[in-house]
């Protein structure tokens, strides 16, 4: 399934970048795609007229395929979002954050692939019978929104790949080559990459989102939201610490969307203000040491992940006790 990814793609590597919302950026989405991957670009809440500049400025920036995020809930343009995948022939679309089914036959029918992204068994069978080309199943160590389930990325691709055909790509807590072979063991066919691509050096991000990556250890990221069915996980900050509290005493659904809206992503992610903003940040920042190129990320991930299938298959061709 791996080559059939890679293929369905037009891809060198089975890995895609993860929608960032509003600080999605051409610059970052050309790069992976450089690199072999398949570039994302998120839409968020912004306007059509925003996306479609970050889109022409990747065509200018990459000669290979990329994807669009639509997040169907999130984005008030989602319909507007589509007509965009048509006018330039956007080649994979990624639908999340809502029901996919009604926008898969006119995507198919232009012939754009579509990844659906879930975060249960019931989710992919539903996608699956929708009529989607791919599943992402995201684990709640994902940085970001996630599924109020909160299941584990160990846990849910297994389930998920045992109960379905379609192709089905690991997201949540993967940044390295070992992270990339364990989702092949589970039945992955490749993975999906957010949090780990911050911390790459074209990633146009303020460089104390960077810093405090590689300074973050596996438990220094927290969930958002689970009071009012909003699961968002970020890295431990000041603006973090206010909205836990104010959950502790009583927050309503509307404000806690208010607080945690894209100008304080922007705030946190673009500006560096930790007091004014967030930083979504999954649990791998615990294992992210460096700032490579997205080039030197990819090769060496692909690399490191054919070193440890193959250590893998030596231990169990020899007697070992368990």
């Amino acid at each position: 399934m791996v080559k059939y990814i890679c293929d369905l793609f037009s891809i060198k590597y089975p890995i895609i970048q993860g929608g960032m919302g509003n600080i999605s950026n051409a610059t970052l989405a050309a790069a992976v795609s450089n690199a072999g991957g398949l570039g994302t670009i998120g839409c968020g809440t912004m306007t059509p007229g925003q996306v479609e500049a970050i889109i022409l400025e990747t065509k200018d920036k990459t000669n290979n395929n990329f994807a669009l995020n639509i997040p169907i809930n999130v984005s008030p343009y989602t319909d507007e979002l589509i007509n965009l995948v048509f006018k330039h022939d956007i080649p994979v679309v990624s639908l999340s954050a809502g029901n996919p089914a009604p926008y898969i036959p006119s995507l198919q029918q232009k012939k754009s692939k579509v990844i659906a992204i879930v975060a249960s068994v019931k989710h992919a069978q539903k996608a699956e019978a929708a009529g989607a080309d791919v599943l992402v199943a995201e684990g709640v160590e994902a940085a970001g929104i996630n599924s109020n389930l909160e299941l584990t990325t160990f846990t849910l691709i297994p389930q998920i790949s045992k109960q379905v055909k379609l192709p089905v790509l690991a997201a949540g807590g993967i940044g390295n080559g070992q992270g990339l072979a364990a989702a092949l063991m589970l039945g992955a066919s490749g993975v999906q990459l957010g949090t780990r691509l911050i911390a790459t050096k074209e990633a146009p991000f303020h460089p104390s989102y960077k810093q405090k990556l590689i300074e973050s250890m596996g438990n220094d990221t927290c969930i958002l939201g689970r009071s009012v069915g909003q699961v968002r996980r970020v890295l431990k900050a000041p603006y973090a610490d206010k909205i836990l509290d104010l959950e502790k005493r009583g927050l309503s659904a509307m404000t806690y969307r208010d607080l945690t809206s894209e100008v304080h992503h922007i705030n946190g992610a673009m500006r560096g203000d930790v007091n004014e903003g967030f930083m979504n940040g999954g649990q791998v920042a615990g294992l992210i040491e460096d700032i490579p190129t997205v080039q030197e990320l990819l090769d060496g991930m692909m690399t490191d992940a054919k070193k440890h299938i193959e250590l893998g298959l030596a231990a169990f061709s020899t007697p070992f006790m368990i």
